[in-house]
């Protein structure tokens, strides 16, 4: 007995000391962590960060601490504690790692909501070859062919109800066009009942995106779930239709993409419970991307004309030779580009990704201790004044002889993850402007950006419609 209560005693100190040894050691590398507060106990800084959030500045958090701190610094936001990163640098190398050192991070509620077996959430090779997948579809002239269709047809079939005699609200508009456009390419639905359905329970399932997180009956989370299982439900229902009738040889669609993959980890719940997921990058992205380009382009009128000649100049090529635009046509105007390019820079409909770091790790000098979350913070890098001059005047012009593949612009995140739909946004983009510009003027209503906690329109963008007259 006296020698097990000795073993038991040289254990137990054994422990304390070397709990003791880890803490000292932990303190310091926190001696070395960037520069920065952790805020209140348990709120840390999340409060002032939401606050700035919701203001027409929200990169006002992160200027305070940069003029601090630096352009790296630690805080405590959303229940943890997080590097902020707005430095081009270091957020290209954090966004360029793999999952040894980085992996996605979100709030608990949006974790739930997604699932483990997300695109979103998963990583390794599952993640890479799914990516791999549907990033090659989406780069498929084939695809793009179809999505000019698409999109031309719905662009036209909405525009062709709007009046003159009230207003049109634009960021309703172009997300019932951008939805439609999403749904046809991942799961290749047409307009009518079963769409409706889908769109009805969509708009149930996101606004539990950043609810909080308790599930129980009659909560906002609980609610989107719900809302969730049943698109699910629907998607499977697609997907036994499509093997019973036989999966084409050329996908049309994403679906087909993952289904004709012989990966076993692929299976149809999964497959299911992504097309629901890749939604959400879609739906709020594209269309609000179109609405703040008519917004910025209302606001600047050499930028309107500019754009409004190019594309009518194309218009008219296009009809003397008796032909239709062809997606490469939309994405060869060099000015409708540059807009696109400085609405993403200046509207910054991602402000960034957060992720958690799997190891201890030092980047550019800064240390990152493994289990922090790191915000890489897009906006303020896009509106730093030492990338671009007058940051927050809209500049297209700027964009003429500006190389895109700079650190300095990220505006579809990067690496392995780097949005497998970046083109097809600047397409469709691209059609809805060539469109709107070429059969109406319009006068804007005042409205105000709301940044938090997506970047929306407070009034969902009224204009006032002519149809043009002019040839």
């Amino acid at each position: 007995m006296d020698s097990l209560w000795d073993v038991l005693v040289v254990t137990a100190i054994t422990i304390i000391l070397y709990r003791n040894c880890f803490r000292l050691l932990r303190s310091k590398f926190c001696n070395q962590l960037p520069l920065g507060s952790l805020g209140w106990p348990f709120i840390g800084e999340t409060i002032e960060f939401i606050s700035c959030a919701y203001s027409d500045r929200p990169e006002t958090f992160m200027d305070k601490r940069r003029r601090l701190y630096g352009k790296v610094f630690k805080s405590h936001i959303f229940g943890s504690p997080t590097i902020v990163s707005t430095d081009a640098e270091v957020s290209k190398f954090i966004l360029q790692s793999d999952a040894k050192a980085f992996v996605p991070s979100y709030p608990k509620s949006l974790t739930e909501l997604m699932g483990k077996s997300s695109i979103l959430l998963i990583n390794g090779s599952l993640q890479k070859r799914i990516h791999g997948l549907v990033g090659a579809f989406f780069k498929s002239s084939h695809l793009k062919a179809q999505i000019t269709k698409d999109m031309e047809c719905y662009v036209k079939l909405s525009m062709a109800s709007w009046t003159e005699n009230n207003p049109i609200y634009l960021q309703d508009e172009t997300k019932n066009i951008s939805f439609q456009v999403l749904v046809k390419i991942l799961i290749s639905l047409n307009p009518g009942q079963s769409m409706e359905f889908l769109k009805k329970q969509f708009q149930e399932f996101i606004a539990g995106l950043m609810a909080l997180p308790v599930n129980i009956p009659g909560s906002r989370l609980y609610q989107s779930l719900q809302a969730k299982r049943n698109m699910v439900k629907l998607v499977k229902k697609i997907i036994q239709e499509r093997k019973s009738c036989g999966i084409s040889t050329v996908p049309k669609d994403v679906m087909e993409v993952l289904l004709k993959d012989e990966n076993e980890e692929l299976t149809d719940d999964l497959i299911a419970e992504n097309m629901i997921d890749m939604m959400i990058p879609g739906e709020d992205s594209v269309p609000i991307l179109m609405t703040l380009a008519v917004k910025y382009l209302s606001d600047c009128p050499a930028a309107l004309q500019q754009l409004t000649e190019e594309n009518l100049k194309m218009k008219g090529q296009k009809e003397q030779l008796g032909e239709a635009l062809h997606w490469s046509d939309y994405l060869s105007m060099p000015f409708t580009q540059s807009v696109i390019t400085e609405t993403l820079r200046m509207g910054n409909i991602i402000i960034g990704v957060m992720r958690k770091a799997m190891k201890d790790m030092k980047i550019k000098g800064y240390l990152i201790l493994k289990g922090w979350s790191v915000l890489t913070y897009f906006r303020s890098v896009h509106l730093d004044d030492n990338h671009y001059d007058c940051p927050y005047k809209f500049n297209p012009w700027r964009w003429q002889e500006r190389e895109l593949s700079s650190c300095n612009f990220t505006p579809f995140g990067g690496g392995q993850r780097l949005c497998p739909g970046l083109d097809l946004a600047r397409l469709e983009a691209s059609i809805f402007l060539h469109h709107f510009v070429t059969h109406f003027r319009w006068i804007a209503e005042e409205d105000k950006i709301i940044n938090f906690p997506t970047v929306r329109m407070k009034k969902r963008m009224p204009v006032w419609v002519k149809r043009r007259r002019d040839p």
